[in-house]
């Protein structure tokens, strides 16, 4: 917690659950990734927390942004963001939605088959497109499914679609999988980006760029390690495989950038035991998955959770949400250890939460409001 986080929270009026965000951290995390990959451009994730302070101030510090919807696009121009640093990155868009994009003046599309080239030829058409391939994930916390990409194999016919219906075919991406703590996971996929340049080029279309994604973490219970030693890795893994004619690259920093500069302030509903001789305590908050914690689902991400007792004997709870739903308990099968002294009423402090919360809250789930956002 900053210093200026604990002052808000000293002086604020009490209105339920809220996460905070300090608008400095989001600015050291910039500059680290620029640094870190200083021939890269930042695209930074919008769905990780699209605050318009957040936007307003990366698109001062000169951050591309990566969106998902023609929402997320209407928010980063908004934030002052001009269209040429804006891609369109979901590979599923209704063709309209493409159509409304071009109009708004986005350039660069992802797809990862042919149908989604076709949407693209006939709504966007001359645009610039990068070919989304499927990556393992492997060392991820928050491991992504096969909903995104297609097999490195299929990747040179897809973009070969796209020559052929008159865009540019511009590049590949990939994601390695979001809070990845293994520094080398880019190596295979960049392998696999450097077969699929060079098929392409023997097909006669010369690609551009590597889309290295995103999945830089933010730190929780586990230590991570620092953005140098990423930057370090990749930039290793680009010589091996690419060698002297490296392609232009970018990164889609979400978590990465805002995770550790935010924290949710909850309260203790609750604290109760199944049986008089259950060892287990439950303890409810005023927040769970439905609130903003969709992240704890399967018990991937682990937050760190701050009280006033902190120190006191320690007793293994689990930890669940206020909503009706029994599906709103966050850790059960690996109990979390909380203080023994923890009361009703207690505040508690849940930290690395300034990324995927806000818009993973659920807006009005048993008539609880979405969860109060703050930048400071």
């Amino acid at each position: 917690m900053t210093a200026r986080i604990r002052e808000f929270l000293r002086t604020r009026r009490e209105d339920g659950p809220c996460m905070v965000l300090d608008l400095d951290v989001v600015r050291d995390n910039y500059n680290a990734f620029a640094r870190a990959l200083p021939d890269t451009r930042v695209f930074y994730a919008v769905k990780a927390n699209p605050s318009p302070e957040v936007l307003h101030l990366l698109a001062t510090l000169g951050s591309c942004f990566d969106t998902a919807s023609v929402a997320e696009i209407e928010m980063a121009l908004a934030a002052g963001a001009t269209a040429d640093r804006i891609s369109f990155g979901n590979t599923i868009k209704k063709e309209r939605d493409v159509a409304r994009a071009y109009a708004l003046g986005i350039r660069l599309f992802a797809v990862d088959c042919l149908a989604e080239v076709e949407k693209i030829a006939r709504a966007a058409p001359g645009s610039k497109v990068f070919c989304r391939i499927l990556c393992d994930g492997a060392g991820a916390e928050w491991p992504l499914s096969r909903k995104f990409g297609c097999v490195p194999e299929m990747a040179a016919d897809v973009l070969e679609h796209a020559h052929r219906n008159g865009l540019e075919a511009y590049g590949v991406s990939f994601h390695v999988g979001s809070q990845q703590r293994n520094t080398e996971a880019w190596d295979q996929a960049l392998a696999s980006s450097a077969a699929i340049f060079r098929e392409c080029a023997e097909r006669g279309i010369t690609l551009s760029m590597v889309n290295l994604g995103g999945g830089f973490p933010t730190k929780y219970l586990k230590e991570v390690p620092a953005v140098e030693r990423y930057g370090d890795s990749i930039f290793q893994a680009l010589s091996k495989h690419f060698g002297n004619r490296l392609p232009e690259t970018i990164i889609e920093p979400g978590r990465g950038m805002v995770g550790n500069a935010g924290l949710i302030e909850a309260e203790v509903v609750l604290i109760s035991k199944k049986s008089e001789d259950d060892d287990v305590r439950w303890v409810y908050l005023d927040i769970g998955k439905f609130g903003g914690l969709a992240e704890t689902m399967d018990e991937s991400i682990r937050y760190p959770i701050r009280t006033r007792h902190d120190g006191d004997e320690m007793t293994p709870c689990v930890l669940a949400g206020p909503t009706c739903d029994s599906a709103d308990v966050m850790y059960e099968k690996e109990p979390y250890p909380l203080p023994v002294s923890l009361s009703i009423g207690d505040k508690v402090l849940i930290e690395g939460a300034g990324a995927y919360t806000t818009t993973y809250s659920a807006v009005a789930f048993n008539g609880f409001p979405p969860l109060r956002s703050y930048v400071i």
